[in-house]
């Protein structure tokens, strides 16, 4: 599922390995401490993972920045009101979790961040003849 970035693969096989982590977690049945830490921890990680992405969508000024931007808030905000709804008893929520971002990460990586990778290699390719040429 490389994207070929280096930065963003780290990212993406960092945020897969918390995302097997809580899967491995509800699966065990472990208590909330435990699940309630890899949510917080999944969450920051994600967050910065995002800034990092966008900060390099703006340097390359990525044509579909606008869309990917709003895809990274709209999960975020669905596992943000997951994590208020685990922190409020239902501890059934961390599997939910684990699945969107399972789900979620798959899609996006193999068809948004393609994508956005695409674009920046063509890009690159192009400056690269423009400068030899």
């Amino acid at each position: 599922m490389s994207v070929g970035n280096t930065l963003l693969d780290h990212d993406h096989q960092a945020l897969i390995a918390l995302v097997n982590e809580l899967h491995t977690a509800t699966s065990r049945g472990e208590g909330r401490e435990v699940v309630g830490d890899i949510l917080d921890r999944l969450l920051v990680y994600t967050q910065q993972h995002f800034q990092r992405e966008e900060h390099h969508m703006e340097q390359v000024h990525y044509s579909k920045m606008v869309e990917h931007l709003r895809l990274h808030r709209d999960l975020y905000e669905r596992v943000l009101e997951l994590k208020a709804r685990f922190d409020s008893g239902h501890i059934t929520v961390a599997a939910q979790v684990s699945s969107l971002l399972r789900d979620w990460l798959s899609l996006h990586i193999l068809r948004d961040d393609k994508q956005f990778a695409a674009e920046v290699t063509t890009a690159s390719a192009d400056a690269a003849q423009g400068a030899g040429g």
